[in-house]
């Protein structure tokens, strides 16, 4: 592969491309879909009681139920990112949204916890092609840097809210019909996604002589995703020490050391390496993963106290849950405006720091404790940090890529988001288990509550890591697109 820099002169008035008059129409769809693919990762939450109690899970299986999304929708996002940029990315995100339709209704007819696991890892896989091949159609239909880095903004923005809507929706629809509801909501959405995609989006593609694939990349992160979480997941009950563990993580560690140098010898590499000189990428994508960490790493033990400790029903705790998702948008509302006018660092900067803090305050949370009492301040600290901290991480990780590069680029933002919410998950899980069980009290909910507060402790130092990493954004605004990505030589054509 030969990496190429860009000697042609700037493009005159006359030979620049109209903007697309759909382009608005077109976001509000893609948006949706967007939105839809992110609430499925945290819709679930508020229905695993639910789910546990009916398809007989425990509390280490329940949470495959969420695991097993994130891991093929962060693990394979980066290959369909670049299929959709090599094949068409309005074919590649039709066959996307048929599969999530097609997913969710297996998800709802589930009838045993297989069946479900098994629908949830496929609904992952279709919601790895849609998203990124979304954000790719996104960045190329926006040439306008003004109005790509506004998109961008609202795109980010989404994100936020949907990971926090979840639990709201979640709420109401498990009390008020069923969980199987939560997955069958998808369906009709769906199919008028699908329906209107060919009337507001034309098709495009990376013009190469050669398409070629890292399939072998792929199948081979993915598989030390897995590895990786199930050895966490599973050290509590058979032990840190144990042989099994110890070789599911030598196994990762080989798989990922494998995954490197594949990438580095590949002709068309899933990740090439050489992207990372892209500064505000690179920071970007570093700052995601550690929200992702935080966000699924602090929601997850909030599910479990809110209704197995609190004894809330769904509704209730959709409905504690609504502080967060309307603090959510105002903060991304906020940090969207806010990005182009002050720059990343100083929007992303105060974004971290409400996140740590809101987690930080639920470390304290008791037995008997109460919304107001526990839960309200962190909430409503934690909302707008992680709106805003979404919006400015999204615009970074884009910033400066070019076109022919946006499906990997786009693929890459989610990626590190969903692996960090699957670690994240992973990570807490085990901790809350291992120290619940060594506590010895005649009451359960004292050993759970005192995992909790470990999980919550845990998804704090996660936040601590996102605000160190936010300190190497720029301070500047976003610069026009394509400028950064001139500068590194950045190019996966042959």
């Amino acid at each position: 592969m030969s990496t190429q820099r860009s000697d042609q002169p700037p493009p005159t008035p006359d030979s620049v491309e109209p903007p697309d008059p759909r382009r608005w129409k077109a976001l509000a769809l893609l948006g949706t879909a967007f939105f839809m693919v992110i609430l499925d990762a945290t819709i679930v939450l508020t229905a695993i009681p639910s789910i546990q109690e009916d398809l007989n899970f425990d509390v280490a299986g329940v949470q495959w139920v969420l695991t097993g999304y994130v891991i093929t929708f962060g693990g394979l996002m980066l290959f369909f990112g670049r299929v959709a940029d090599l094949m068409g990315r309005r074919s590649v995100f039709l066959a996307g949204v048929g599969l999530f339709v097609l997913s969710s209704l297996l998800c709802g007819i589930a009838w045993d916890g297989w069946v479900l696991l098994t629908a949830r890892a496929i609904q992952g896989v279709s919601a790895a092609i849609m998203a990124p091949t979304a954000l790719s159609i996104v960045v190329s239909t926006f040439r306008d840097p003004a109005e790509r880095n506004q998109a961008l903004g609202v795109w980010g923005a989404l994100g936020g809210i949907g990971a926090t809507a979840g639990l709201l929706l979640g709420g109401l629809i498990t009390s008020g019909i069923s969980w199987e509801w939560i997955f069958y909501i998808n369906i009709p959405v769906g199919v008028a996604i699908f329906l209107l995609v060919p009337v507001l989006i034309s098709e495009s593609r990376e013009r190469v002589a050669v398409r070629r694939f890292d399939t072998a990349g792929a199948v081979t992160i993915t598989a030390a995703l897995v590895l990786l979480i199930h050895a966490i997941v599973n050290a509590p009950e058979v032990g840190w020490a144990a042989t099994s563990t110890i070789v599911e993580f030598v196994a990762a560690a080989v798989l990922v050391a494998l995954f490197l140098v594949i990438e580095s010898k590949s002709s068309a590499p899933l990740v090439p390496l050489r992207i990372f000189k892209l500064r505000n990428l690179t920071a970007g994508n570093l700052t995601i993963f550690a929200v992702g960490l935080t966000v699924d790493g602090m929601l997850f033990p909030l599910t479990i106290y809110v209704q197995e400790v609190l004894d809330y029903s769904a509704l209730q705790f959709g409905l504690t849950s609504a502080v967060m998702t309307v603090m959510s948008i105002v903060g991304a509302m906020a940090g969207q405006a806010a990005v182009t006018k002050l720059g990343l660092r100083p929007i992303a900067v105060p974004a971290l720091l409400l996140i740590t803090v809101g987690t930080a305050l639920l470390i304290g949370v008791s037995v008997g404790g109460t919304f107001w009492g526990d839960l309200f301040w962190g909430l409503l600290i934690f909302g707008p940090g992680m709106g805003a901290a979404f919006v400015t991480s999204q615009i970074a990780a884009l910033d400066g890529v070019a076109e022919e590069e946006s499906g990997l680029a786009a693929g890459l933002v989610d990626t590190s988001f969903n692996i960090g919410s699957a670690l994240g998950i992973a990570i807490v899980t085990s901790v809350a288990l291992s120290v619940a069980g060594g506590v010895t009290a005649d009451d359960p909910k004292v050993a759970l509550t005192e995992g909790l507060q470990s999980a919550f402790l845990v998804a704090t130092v996660f936040a601590v890591l996102g605000l160190l990493a936010s300190f190497l954004l720029p301070g500047k605004s976003p610069e026009p697109a394509g400028a950064d990505a001139k500068a590194a030589s950045v190019s996966t054509k042959d």
